[in-house]
């Protein structure tokens, strides 16, 4: 990056008319040279108006989902630091300036704002419940550097950007920014940040159970198409399992008499057994084709220059956050 880095604030919205002049507002005085985007997705209300009154880009997007909007900013908006953030008013534009420092300074491609609640009916505990769980799964499987897969308040860098896939269509996505992250081992930092209630005439769009199903069967896909000798491997142990549990019986049997007098229940088994082949097959197969996709991957990411300290110096002085940063590289 050459002198001042180019920054993006990237604000998806749809219906958040009571909200969005605050939050680009907000941002303008956090960041004030960051390009402010906007990107409405089917409002009904006056959203658009009311960005573009508080002086932000506006830009749209047909498709219905977060997931679609964020793919449609990441290949319009040309940038060098990308901050994205909800058009709800929850998360505080004040953590901005930390995050980006956060991000040149440890030289990360992604920091992500941890949702700390300000108030008590900021973060409904259904949806802490929830966003632990989901986060337990990820971390389980994918590798324990994170803490809220969830978070919607994320710093990207660009070869994290124009490297993402973005396959997912809802509120699925911030799932995939993490996996992303972790199976290409990417440097990612994460930050505490004030998480707020919604104000006055503003409404979630998110549906705790049918979002919350909608993540962990995302999650599911993303195990079964990153790591798939995991997940048919396991497939393949359920299979045989119960295989052994068919022929077990008819085997003490014909140890005992000679006879195999239930065959149908031995003709179970050994259909159990070859499916166990199967599935342990497919995980292999799959295995491979997943190694040569990740390769793609990075190399993809490697082609596009990282994010350089020195642009630190061409930014405007942040206040020293009070809260600990923390960075898992």
């Amino acid at each position: 990056m050459q002198g001042a880095p180019r920054l993006a604030v990237l604000i998806p919205c749809r219906n958040e008319a009571a909200a969005i002049g605050g939050v680009v507002a907000g941002f303008r005085a956090a960041l004030p040279d960051a390009a402010i985007h906007v990107y409405d997705n089917n409002s009904t209300d006056e959203t658009r108006a009311m960005a573009a009154a508080a002086g932000a880009m506006l830009g749209s997007e047909r498709l219905p989902g977060k997931g679609n909007v964020v793919r449609r900013m990441f290949a319009d908006i040309e940038a060098d630091l990308y901050l994205l953030v909800d058009g709800d008013g929850t998360y505080d534009p004040a953590a901005a300036p930390a995050m980006v420092r956060m991000l040149l300074e440890q030289r990360l491609d992604m920091v992500t704002g941890i949702r700390v609640a300000s108030a008590a009916g900021a973060y409904r505990p259904g949806h802490r419940l929830g966003n632990r769980v989901l986060t337990g799964m990820v971390r389980l499987v994918f590798g324990n550097r994170v803490s809220d897969v969830l978070s919607g308040y994320r710093c990207f860098s660009r070869r994290f950007v124009k490297s993402f896939p973005a396959l997912a269509q809802g509120f699925e996505t911030e799932t995939e920014f993490t996996v992303h992250a972790l199976e290409l081992r990417l440097p990612v930092g994460e930050l505490p940040t004030a998480y707020r209630e919604r104000g006055e005439g503003s409404a979630s769009k998110l549906h705790t159970w049918r979002d919350g199903l909608r993540i962990l069967r995302t999650i599911l896909r993303l195990i079964q198409r990153e790591r798939p000798l995991l997940f048919f491997g396991s497939i393949a142990l359920a299979f045989l399992l119960l295989s052994a549990g068919f022929f077990l019986p008819v085997f003490g049997t014909y140890l005992e008499t000679g006879l195999v007098p239930r065959l149908p229940t031995f003709l179970a088994s050994v259909a159990f057994l070859l499916l166990s082949f199967l599935a342990g097959a497919c995980g292999l197969v799959l295995d491979t084709v997943t190694q040569g996709r990740r390769e793609a991957k990075r190399i993809a990411y490697l082609a596009i220059p990282a994010p350089q300290p020195e642009a630190l110096a061409t930014l405007a002085p942040a206040e020293s956050s009070k809260s600990p940063a923390r960075m898992a590289g």
